[in-house]
């Protein structure tokens, strides 16, 4: 369709920071980095983020996305994914021959090693967050006699501890900040004693992304956020949006899902992107907007953001020969699969 002109009071307000975080960055790269290192494939188990674009395109350059360890064949390379996984993970990858390259993120590693410090004081760990998610399922992983769910605020009643005066709350790292203090609060009240983790788990990505939309969602008619559904990151800033007063917010993955009918009576429309959203994405809703008179856009800047981490040790390792060594040094064939090169 043509362009339509810039409409006076039509404008855009596009969040600041938005779209990748540190750990997701990391974990593309290094996926798009072992494959220039070591060919194709390389195995991820489960999606590397949690993006579709993203797993399309690393599909595209020959990963290949995988729900079990097993399910990988012996002498390959498997890369866990930013969400983390639990103990177990790494020993079956070991039993199946495999070289392992975790791109976990390391705010994530971060719970982990704090969930291992309270389990090993003999503690009751209280881990906040969304069952049957990735994340959860890696740390609770770590600890499984010492950790127990909660659910959000609703959860507190039913939860039972072994010592009040030893009790600990740790939580996925892409949650609610607000639901989650909530739910701490809950449970503070039902336990006095309880001791929080000595950093806030829920990452600095979340919360500044959350805190943007929080500042342009009290002026949005409309919020497009944009962000896969099984992203819990992306779905928290549609709730964020909701809570802080815009009339309506809705998730899409790309630009051809907006429906025309949301712009009815709107003269501001909030953008923004999950954690684990490459910017060429936003960049197409903008332009979308722009097709409808939507060109005007205002940037609501919460935080700077300069926080980098390094790729994966492992990346610096022959990992194929150190596959095939595994394979050769426990027996059993390989996996008759070309390595890419």
């Amino acid at each position: 369709m043509g362009r339509m002109s810039a409409s006076p009071g039509r404008r855009v307000l596009l969040a600041a920071p938005r779209g990748y975080c540190a750990g997701v960055d990391r974990a593309v790269i290094a996926v798009e980095k072992a494959l220039e290192q070591y060919g194709a494939p390389v195995y991820v188990r489960h999606e590397i983020v949690h993006n579709k674009y993203v797993v399309q395109t690393l599909e595209k350059k020959g990963a290949i996305f995988v729900e079990q360890t097993e399910e990988v064949p012996p002498g390959n390379i498997v890369m866990f994914s930013a969400h983390g996984v639990a103990p177990v993970v790494h020993e079956e990858a070991e039993r199946g021959k495999l070289a392992t390259i975790d791109a976990t993120c390391p705010l994530v590693t971060k719970v982990h090693k704090e969930a291992v410090r309270f389990a090993n004081d003999d503690y009751d760990i209280l881990l906040i967050g969304h069952e049957g998610h990735e994340e959860v399922i890696g740390t609770s992983g770590e600890a499984p006699d010492h950790i127990q769910l909660v659910d959000g605020p609703g959860d507190v009643e039913k939860v039972e501890v072994r010592d009040p005066s030893k009790v600990v709350w740790l939580s996925q790292t892409t949650l609610s900040v607000d639901e989650t203090m909530e739910t701490v609060d809950a449970l503070k009240e039902k336990f006095p004693q309880l001791i929080s983790p000595p950093s806030d788990d829920i990452c600095y990505a979340t919360q500044n992304r959350q805190l943007a939309v929080k500042q342009m969602g009290a002026e949005s008619d409309l919020v497009i956020v944009v962000g896969s559904r099984n992203s819990s990151n992306s779905k928290r800033l549609v709730e964020v949006a909701k809570i802080a007063g815009a009339r309506a917010a809705y998730l899409v993955d790309f630009a051809d899902e907006i429906d025309e009918a949301w712009l009815e009576g709107v003269s501001t429309v909030g953008v923004t992107s999950g954690a684990s959203v490459p910017e060429v994405l936003v960049e197409q809703v903008l332009e979308w907007l722009a097709q409808r008179g939507f060109e005007d856009v205002e940037i609501v800047k919460a935080a700077e953001e300069s926080i980098t981490f390094s790729l994966p040790k492992e990346l610096r390792r022959d990992l194929r020969e150190e596959a095939a060594a595994l394979v050769a040094e426990r027996g059993g064939a390989g996996t008759g699969e070309d390595s890419g090169e």
